[in-house]
């Protein structure tokens, strides 16, 4: 696996299947402008997998509000994409998913960003992409591990708040907390730390 972080994240042209259940041919710079949230899942018609897509579609209106576009990604097809979100939540499925879900079958995207897995399909790969198309963040679980969206989201905050104040983010930072004013720092620390 490859670090990518603080380097371009790597470009894609792929079929998708779009929230309106149609498929359209994406690539990553066609987002160019708004941050992307792309996270990667092992397989359709799974058991981990659908919690994680669902989540991340129930919190689509607070990434929106944010600028981020979510994608998600696995090595199936956009028709099998297509039949998994033909089949409603409380049977299994994921009907009403609110972004893209990019096809990989050939699996040159999971190859692009380090997590293909031993199995041929896709590790729990999360990446973070500025609006520039720098990766800023990223993480990756293994398949029996999901992830957690407000953590994700709190990553996203932390981002939007540096960028916005230029200071830094400590552990557990939340959103209306102090950041770190790198030029005080020893300031910061005497007052957390008395």
């Amino acid at each position: 696996m490859s670090v990518l972080v603080t380097k371009p994240a790597p470009n894609f042209k792929t079929w998708a299947l779009m929230p309106n259940s149609t498929f359209k041919e994406i690539s990553l710079t066609d987002y160019r402008g708004k941050y992307v949230l792309l996270f990667f899942y092992p397989l359709d018609f799974t058991f981990v997998c659908p919690t994680e897509i669902v989540a991340f579609s129930d919190a689509m209106a607070e990434f929106e509000k944010l600028n981020v576009q979510i994608l998600a990604c696995s090595v199936d097809s956009h028709f099998t994409h297509f039949a998994w979100t033909s089949v409603e939540r409380k049977e299994g499925g994921i009907k009403g998913i609110q972004y893209p879900i990019l096809a990989d079958v050939k699996r040159s995207i999971v190859e692009s960003y380090g997590i293909l897995s031993d199995e041929g399909s896709a590790l729990r790969g999360l990446f973070l992409i500025n609006k520039d198309g720098i990766v800023m963040h990223q993480t990756v679980n293994a398949p029996p591990i999901g992830r957690n969206v407000e953590e994700e989201l709190r990553t996203v905050k932390a981002l939007l708040f540096y960028e916005k104040r230029g200071e830094v983010c400590p552990a557990n930072w939340q959103e209306g907390e102090a950041g770190i004013d790198v030029t005080k720092k020893e300031v910061y620390f005497a007052k957390k730390y008395e």
